[in-house]
């Protein structure tokens, strides 16, 4: 019952490993020198460069990118059979999660929204977000403030778009963008710890 929980949080564990400590300290941006600044002329209908978007193979990869169609596809079903469920803690009913998917059997369950840039390339990821605060017992099958769920994260570098100057003035020109590379924390999953005890 708890395998399928244990490997995906052994991959997330060797997923945080590999990225090291560039993980834990938030968005930064990488600078290497000035990013070259683009007419509205040179991109058309605001696209980022070719060049740029060569990385856009390694994204699919991702967790956050990977999951976005499936989402998508899910949620306009939903829509049509029933409203969106809320994010309350669930209650685990035996029978239910034989069939359900990890984040739903976890006992520190989450559930997985599309988040939306339009400066960001890419522009839709795939982030979880915690459904308890406390976690799953795992007999009673309610919530219990014994543990904490928290969220789990993945580093990814992303492209920001930004306005920039074609001249010397430093005043944005209309319609000009250049393009940096930022590495940001996505949430990808939650998992149960132990509380802080404040003494």
């Amino acid at each position: 019952m708890l395998l399928p929980g244990l490997l995906l949080l052994l991959w997330l564990s060797a997923s945080l490993a590999r990225h090291g400590s560039a993980l834990w300290g938030g968005p930064h941006i990488h600078a290497h020198g000035n990013p070259r600044c683009y007419s509205a002329e040179e991109l058309p209908l605001g696209q980022a460069p070719a060049h740029l978007l060569a990385r856009a193979a390694k994204w699919e990869q991702t967790l956050p990118v990977a999951l976005v169609s499936s989402l998508e596809a899910v949620g306009r079903r939903r829509w049509q059979e029933r409203p969106p469920a809320g994010t309350q803690c669930p209650v685990l009913q035996s029978e239910e999660v034989l069939e359900a998917d990890v984040h739903q059997r976890s006992i520190s369950p989450w559930r997985y929204r599309v988040d939306t840039d339009e400066n960001r390339y890419p522009q839709k990821l795939a982030v979880a977000e915690c459904l308890c605060r406390g976690c799953i017992n795992a007999r009673t099958g309610r919530e219990t403030v014994a543990l904490n769920s928290v969220p789990l994260y993945q580093s990814l570098l992303v492209l920001r778009r930004q306005p920039c100057s074609l001249d010397a003035s430093g005043v944005p020109t209309p319609g000009a963008v250049a393009f940096h590379v930022e590495s940001i924390k996505v949430p990808v999953g939650c998992t149960c710890v132990l509380p802080r005890v404040v003494r």
